[in-house]
């Protein structure tokens, strides 16, 4: 038996994680110049002034080790967001957070909840710890929140197994989202033995009326967790700082397995200057509103079925022909995201990109159909 041979069951048994190529190998590759990036839901107005300024002044410092224990940054979220330094978690990105989480609650003979089309690195952290995933059926096409999440359906197949629930809201790649009433009566009903993680990656970007924010129920429910990103509406992908918000309780365990320095110098000093930015919040929050607005707006002009989305990106339909509108797409320097591998091979998900490349993008479109 060799050593690869000799690796756990359960690694042998993952799909590792598929990123894209990098923009300038893609440009290579095809000949192409100048190509749009509309694949990963970055924010394309980049990061803030704040934000860079405060990297700037932390290079001095960079032949230091990091602040372990992210003390700066996790007074900062304590303040902005109204709960104790001690309920916050720092991670490399939310993806580090999740595999915290996981690694807390998971192991071989238990079992994870989440819905079907919902993020890829719920069921990544699951089979990386040997539990399995009990995977709900999402709702139906014809539903208001197409392929969003049943939450009676996820309800039903919570069990004595049962450790771990996600809820991405809103979903990626969906962008479909669960109202305050529907989400507080599922948190009522689910055992509290059972952790519950409400993922709200793209919490900033959401207008919708009856959106709720998870952080208010902190208190009434001790198994919740809430992530958050930085990578999102602040810019700040390429630097990989999410948070958990918890009970203290929780976080304290959550701190047990995280690594020390999981957050560089760099990271830390640009997302706690962001937290201060709310101008470039708004910019971005506005930008992004009027970006969904035009998708929708030329969408819906060409008879291109889409699912609404409450996030910084759209899923729209290409049925049979989805892998050669995405080649074409790419060919004529535009970059999205296929999400068969979220069971949705008749769609692309496209970001919210500025309004040229949006222009862009729907020439492109025409040029192809």
């Amino acid at each position: 038996m060799s050593v690869v041979d000799s690796a756990l069951a359960q690694i042998h048994q993952l799909q590792p994680y598929q990123p894209g190529k990098p923009v300038e190998e893609l440009e290579r590759e095809l000949g192409i110049r100048n190509a749009d990036k509309l694949a990963s839901n970055e924010n394309p107005l980049g990061c803030s002034p704040l934000a860079r300024a405060a990297i700037e002044n932390a290079l001095d410092d960079i032949w230091l080790y990091p602040d372990a224990n992210a003390w700066y940054l996790k007074q900062a979220l304590a303040q902005k967001l109204g709960v104790d330094e001690n309920q916050v978690t720092i991670g490399n990105g939310s993806n580090d957070v999740l595999d915290l989480i996981a690694r807390c609650f998971l192991e071989r003979d238990t079992e994870a909840v989440f819905s079907r089309h919902a993020f890829l690195v719920y069921s990544l952290v699951t089979r990386a710890c040997g539990a399995s995933a009990r995977v709900a059926a999402a709702l139906p096409a014809d539903h208001a929140q197409a392929y969003g999440h049943d939450l009676d359906a996820m309800l039903a197949e919570i069990n004595e197994r049962t450790r771990l629930v996600f809820i991405a809201n809103p979903n990626n790649p969906t962008g479909t989202w669960v109202a305050r009433a529907a989400l507080e009566s599922f948190l009522e009903a689910v055992p509290e033995r059972v952790a519950v993680v409400i993922d709200e990656a793209y919490f900033e970007y959401v207008d919708e009326q009856d959106y709720p924010n998870a952080l208010d129920w902190l208190a009434t429910y001790p198994n919740l967790i809430v992530s958050r990103t930085f990578s999102k509406i602040y810019g700040l992908a390429g630097l990989r700082v999410g948070y958990a918000v918890s009970s203290a309780e929780l976080c304290d365990l959550f701190n047990r397995v995280r690594q020390p320095f999981n957050g560089n110098s760099l990271a830390l000093a640009a997302a706690k200057a962001a937290l201060d930015d709310d101008d470039f919040v708004l910019r971005s929050r506005q930008a992004n509103s009027h970006g969904l607005q035009f998708m929708r707006r030329e969408l819906a002009a060409r008879s291109i079925d889409y699912i609404p989305s409450a996030g910084n990106f759209v899923s729209a339909k290409f049925g049979s022909g989805t892998m050669q509108v995405y080649q074409g797409l790419l060919e004529r320097g535009v970059i999205v995201r296929p999400v068969a591998n979220y069971e949705l091979g008749e769609y692309l998900r496209i970001s919210v990109g500025t309004e040229p490349q949006l222009e862009r993008l729907f020439a492109a479109l025409d040029d192809i159909l």
